[in-house]
């Protein structure tokens, strides 16, 4: 089984930040627009080398998303940032009109997303964002598991002609990935060898699912962990090559089961190979105010919590071969 080590703790907001202040600094077509939460998404530092590129809306979110579509037009590539609640729910109209449909290269960048908000609430604790956006035509969707991939996915997408959505988190959760990686748009990541089960995982699910492999590999269960970063579009030539190995499937992420990543992945194997499936996420409910680990665990997003959907897929598997 691959090693991958915890290289200490970072917050994915802080990747985007590093990220973005590089792109400021080799590409002079790159802007930033802010609804008033610069220190929260980590912009300060492309705002204090590129002041003349950074354009402060306010509590405005509506009209960021108006004003960065009009961006583009003059060949500018908005880097809008705010909160993933208010940069979907609150102005799902505007993505709709003024950058999806008119397919506008506009990149959405949305911190704070999840129940790992903690202690803000449900309120704020958006759950159901991935799907919101991955229904849009034209809509990329990127969720990133870690300080490193948020840096690359963030360094990436500027030269993607596309609508983005790209999700990352408040927390700081373990930094596992290569630093400088090269960061691919669509292809998902095989991070260790499995023959017993496919564990599909995004965001912070990622590590949780690399913990979870080792604990079934102390059962003689080998897990082939596959890090779904793009969630669309999906690396659907990976998901299939899999499960026709292993046989059998468990989802995990940090986002409402209804509409999320483990449907999107559901959806192609009913069509090309079914295969049992079970689903890590949260079932139909909103979240609630509590330290990020806790929630975590009260929500069943942990590891312990794969590696039981884990044992009992594979349980369905065998029947199956039974019959």
């Amino acid at each position: 089984m691959d090693n991958y080590t915890c290289k200490g703790k970072k917050d994915t907001r802080s990747g985007f930040g590093e990220g973005l202040l590089e792109l400021g600094k080799t590409n002079n077509n790159v802007v930033a627009l802010c609804a008033d939460l610069t220190g929260s998404l980590k912009m300060d530092a492309f705002k204090n080398e590129f002041p003349e590129r950074f354009f402060q809306v306010g509590i405005a979110e509506a009209n960021m998303m108006c004003i960065s579509a009009g961006l583009t037009i003059g060949g500018k590539i908005p880097i809008a940032g705010t909160f993933a609640n208010f940069a979907t729910g609150r102005v799902y109209d505007q993505i709709r009109q003024s950058i999806a449909y008119s397919n506008k290269d506009v990149k959405i960048c949305a911190s704070h997303a999840g129940i790992t908000l903690g202690e803000d609430g449900a309120t704020h604790q958006i759950l159901e964002d991935i799907g919101m956006m991955k229904m849009l035509p034209n809509m990329t969707v990127i969720n990133t598991c870690d300080f490193n991939q948020t840096k690359a996915a963030t360094i990436a997408i500027a030269d993607y002609e596309s609508p983005v959505y790209l999700r990352f988190g408040r927390p700081k959760v373990p930094n596992f990935t290569p630093e400088n990686q090269k960061f691919e748009i669509g292809k998902a990541l095989k991070l260790t060898e499995g023959n017993d089960v496919t564990i599909f995982s995004t965001g912070h699910l990622v590590w949780e699912s690399l913990e979870a492999a080792k604990i079934l590999n102390e059962v003689g269960i080998t897990a082939e962990i596959i890090n779904i970063h793009t969630i669309k579009p999906l690396d659907t030539e990976a998901v299939i090559h899999s499960v026709n190995k292993t046989g059998c499937v468990v989802t995990a992420e940090e986002h409402q089961i209804n509409g999320g990543m483990g449907e999107s992945i559901a959806g192609v194997l009913s069509q090309n190979t079914p295969k049992p499936i079970e689903m890590v996420g949260v079932n139909n409910k909103f979240g609630k105010s509590g330290k990020p680990d806790e929630l975590m665990k009260e929500f069943g997003l942990d590891r312990n919590s794969i590696v039981i959907a884990a044992k009992k897929v594979i349980k369905r598997k065998e029947k199956l071969l039974v019959i």
